[in-house]
């Protein structure tokens, strides 16, 4: 009979490590909003950790407090979509919980922005379309008084941990590789087709080139925006969308070729609307499960969605998988197959 617990105690701590295993093989997914526990107007960045401990960025935007916001923690990758002010952040939040979560309270991030901000101090690299790289490499020599340089990419990927940060241009179907040190595989990071504009506020210009843009009302287009396609060495694949209207390389690019399972979908008026994006979703993309972000508008209340906002419609639309709210705060963790196993996976 002792024979028998001891070799059932054995078998389950044996299932507990493998158990353990399994859980650290997850990729972990965090929103960095205005309001905790809330998904809310402003709300665009998140930080996605890989199993081998790669830190990625996306969109730092206007719902963090720049580099001295103390939920980024390490960061080894800078990634931005487009120039708009709310994705490259020309504002920024003195504290959590400011404002509203319709309206949250912002101060200025002129004349570097979030992005350029935290990047400089977190010796990221910045993958991204090129014209947005050089734009940033220069507000980041501003911040460190030192030239940005390229990163290196010995043996075809950039080390996550950099002396200094630096630049990884790209165009659109670009991809790199970054690697964690020691780490049999890099995470993978491709640019892919956004139908939407990059175009910069003049506010982030400097004084000689606003002059020369006010008379005609115009500002200048750090290339095409895009969105991104990362491919996780857990076999994770998460596409992130960018701002971006209905397109035919969702199925084509995203789907057919990248099959990826996880979609982080950019909502928004001046993106696209509801029935649009779930029609992205259920027929184009077809991802095992949704992470909702970029809503532009206060989508919860008390952590609960709201009933009668964009994001409530959305999700009434998308059939036979989940969608999960990017709630500030909180960890979601994806599996390789795209199913969440924890963080609040309800």
């Amino acid at each position: 009979m002792k024979a028998k617990r001891i070799a059932l105690s054995v078998l389950a701590l044996a299932l507990a490590a493998i158990g353990t295993a399994a859980f650290a093989q997850n990729v972990k997914i965090t929103p960095l909003g205005t309001h905790p526990g809330e998904l809310c107007d402003r709300d665009r960045a998140m930080i996605f950790e890989d199993p081998t401990g790669v830190r990625i960025l996306y969109d730092a935007g206007q719902s963090v407090m720049g580099a001295n916001d103390p939920r980024l923690g390490t960061v080894h990758v800078v990634l931005l979509s487009h120039a708009h002010t709310d994705h490259i952040g020309d504002r920024k939040i003195a504290g959590l919980n400011m404002g509203t979560c319709d309206k949250p309270e912002t101060v200025s991030a002129l004349p570097n922005s979030t992005t350029a901000e935290i990047a400089a101090a977190k010796n990221a690299s910045l993958i991204m379309i090129r014209n947005m790289a050089f734009f940033l490499g220069k507000k980041i020599e501003n911040i460190r008084g030192k030239p940005t340089g390229n990163c290196a990419e010995p043996g075809g990927a950039i080390a996550a941990v950099q002396a200094a940060p630096c630049l990884a241009p790209v165009e659109l179907g670009g991809s790199k590789i970054v690697k964690a040190a020691g780490a049999a595989n890099g995470v993978e990071i491709i640019t892919v087709y956004a139908s939407h504009d990059s175009t910069l506020t003049r506010d982030l210009l400097t004084d000689a080139q606003k002059k020369s843009l006010e008379a005609d009302n115009v500002s200048v287009t750090l290339g095409a925006p895009s969105g991104y396609v990362v491919k996780f060495t857990n076999g994770l694949r998460v596409y992130l969308t960018g701002d971006t209207g209905l397109h035919g390389e969702m199925r084509t690019v995203v789907r057919e070729f990248h099959r990826v399972n996880l979609a982080v979908i950019n909502m928004g008026t001046n993106a696209i609307q509801s029935d649009a994006a779930a029609y992205a979703i259920n027929e184009l993309v077809r991802p095992a499960s949704v992470i909702l972000s970029h809503p532009n508008e206060g989508v919860t209340s008390g952590g609960v969605i709201r009933a009668n906002t964009r994001a409530k419609a959305f999700i009434d639309q998308v059939k036979g998988r989940p969608v999960y709210l990017g709630i500030s705060g909180r960890t979601l963790e994806f599996d390789g197959s795209g199913t969440c196993m924890a963080g609040g996976c309800y």
